[in-house]
């Protein structure tokens, strides 16, 4: 009996017998809010197939009971059972009825029967002699998290428009439905903010890059950068949307900001010998830069009118703040950091940091907006009522577990993303052709049983508050397409199996069979540089280019 090479694994598969083809004469039929989905379908199956799918002469599913149809349609009976994103699929000899609790659920749906019509539906075109055809089969499904997201760090190396809408694109065939795009950092600002044009005219680029690890004695003399215009942001944002993708944009205050100071100094501690007054570069090298944002007025109206247009360009519900690695020793030499710190009687310099915060943290919460923030967001309250995150607020727990555990004990919804579990830029093997190796061996087995929900809140009524988690590719070491083709698959595949299916469809040898039996030619119809199971090709290599690998085990934190 034939078993359909679904990735993600769904909730439950029940194969049938026979097979449907479909031909010229194939319809498509789309009830009252299927509409989307359909015009999906249309793109996707019809591109690749050739096949013109019209829709019904007749009434919906009048025409499927003699020619054959896919019918799709929004059923409340499946929202009541499986929620907006469920969908239940069923293929018949008289066609496909495909019905979605919501648009969600159809589309998702929708890359289920592509996946089921082989990976030569994955292509933009049709390729010759091809007869396309679907086995009886019903499957029921819906995701285990409302979160399944994937960061992509276009600060350190700029991905272009197409390239972040190619991003996209991969983000759906997976069921993943989260793009947190890192957009500013010390080495480059990507984001066109109107009131402040020295963000991207002196911000968006660096002069030169170093090569590999910060301990690397190379550089890329060539200039790095570029940003994404506020027009192309609102192509992202509805090309995204289309395909149920929400886009959560990352703005980092109060550390990871010298491109910012660079561009206007005045946003530096500028009381401090070598601090902003030294007039420092968009970064040229990675690690954790010392110039930190100034606790000041000047700043904090700054940053709203940034703010503000970001509220502007993204309609999501989540605005990230970063608020990790924030160096403190400007805040400790400065004048005015510890007067501030005097007037708003804090306890140092962590509870200014948690001021800061908590400044944005409230304003994005007047504006029917949620903040999110790596773990560090959870520091420097000192149990004053003043200095709490608001109900709303978002932990990406990013150190290990505990911050996320901290946070949803606390109240907080949590985004796993623990670094050394799913941070695709850690190498996947531990081969010395592995290109620039960096961390801990995490390979695509690591990562498939990757659990989002920790033993100590497993059962509790904090379990709740992890609403999923996030696989974030960063790029110091990861210069283009290439090479984050390689990090991010087919560990991304992984992943999304890890946040869509429930932990009882999940087991390491159907997958591994899955990938080796159709995903990974999917992958290839798709034009994934992915990393082969038998370790990189000659061209994915970076010989010469040093990492920092890491040996043993990774610690659990």
């Amino acid at each position: 009996m034939y078993e359909p090479d679904l990735v993600p694994a769904p909730r439950s598969v029940v194969p049938g017998a026979g097979r449907f083809v479909l031909g010229a004469a194939t319809a498509l039929d789309a009830g009252p809010g299927a509409e989307g989905a359909a015009h999906r379908l249309r793109a996707l199956i019809g591109a690749a197939t050739g096949l013109p799918l019209p829709p019904s002469a007749g009434d919906a599913g009048g025409r499927g009971e003699g020619g054959g149809a896919l019918r799709l349609y929004v059923d409340g009976r499946v929202a009541d059972e499986l929620g907006p994103e469920g969908y239940r699929l069923r293929v018949t000899d008289t066609g496909v009825d495909l019905r979605g609790g919501a648009a969600p659920g159809l589309f998702w749906g929708v890359q289920t029967l592509r996946q089921l019509l082989g990976p030569d539906a994955h292509r933009r075109a049709p390729l010759p002699g091809r007869t396309w055809s679907l086995p009886h089969v019903t499957v029921e499904d819906a995701p285990r998290f409302p979160w399944r997201g994937f960061l992509l760090d276009v600060a350190r190396h700029f991905t272009p428009k197409d390239g972040v809408l190619r991003w996209i694109d991969l983000l759906a065939a997976h069921k993943l439905n989260v793009l947190h795009l890192h957009l500013t950092d010390d080495q480059g600002w990507r984001l066109e903010i109107r009131r402040f044009p020295r963000l991207t005219e002196v911000g968006a680029w660096r002069r030169r890059t170093r090569l590999g690890h910060r301990a690397s004695p190379l550089w890329d003399e060539c200039p790095h950068g570029g940003f994404y215009t506020q027009d192309d942001v609102r192509e992202i944002v509805a090309y995204a949307a289309e395909r149920h993708v929400t886009v959560v944009p990352e703005i980092d205050v109060p550390g990871h900001s010298q491109a910012a100071i660079a561009a206007y100094p005045e946003l530096g501690n500028t009381d401090v010998p070598g601090g902003a007054d030294a007039a420092p570069e968009v970064w040229t090298d990675w690690g954790i830069n010392p110039n930190v944002l100034a606790p000041t007025e000047i700043v904090l109206r700054f940053y709203e009118g940034v703010f503000d247009e970001v509220l502007e360009l993204f309609p999501g519900e989540f605005v990230h703040i970063g608020g990790d690695e924030c160096v403190k020793d400007q805040w400790r030499a400065s004048p005015t950091a510890q007067a501030r710190i005097a007037e708003l009687g804090l306890d140092g310099e962590d509870a200014l940091q948690a001021w800061f915060v908590r400044h944005f943290d409230r304003r994005l919460a007047e504006r029917g907006r949620r903040l999110v923030g790596w773990d560090e967001i959870l520091e420097g309250g000192s149990g004053r009522a003043d200095l709490r995150l608001s109900p709303g607020a978002v932990v990406s727990s990013w150190r290990g577990h505990a911050g996320g555990i901290a946070a949803a004990r606390a109240g907080h919804d949590v985004v796993m993303c623990p670094e050394q579990q799913v941070y695709l830029d850690h190498r996947q093997d531990a081969g010395e052709d592995e290109p620039v190796p960096i961390g801990y061996v995490r390979t695509l087995r690591d990562v498939h049983r990757f659990e989002p929900v920790p033993p100590e809140l497993a059962g509790t009524e904090a379990e709740q508050h992890v609403i999923g988690a996030q696989a974030n590719l960063w790029t110091e070491v990861v210069e283009d397409q290439q090479r984050a083709d390689y990090q991010a698959f087919p560990r991304l595949a992984a992943f999304a199996e890890a946040v869509w299916s429930p932990p009882g469809a999940r087991d390491w040898e159907g997958f591994e069979r899955r990938m080796v039996r159709a995903h990974y030619a999917r992958l290839d119809a798709l034009g994934v540089a992915y990393r082969p199971p038998s370790g990189p090709r000659p061209w994915q290599r970076r010989p010469g280019i040093l990492g920092r690998p890491l040996d043993g085990p990774p610690p659990a934190l």
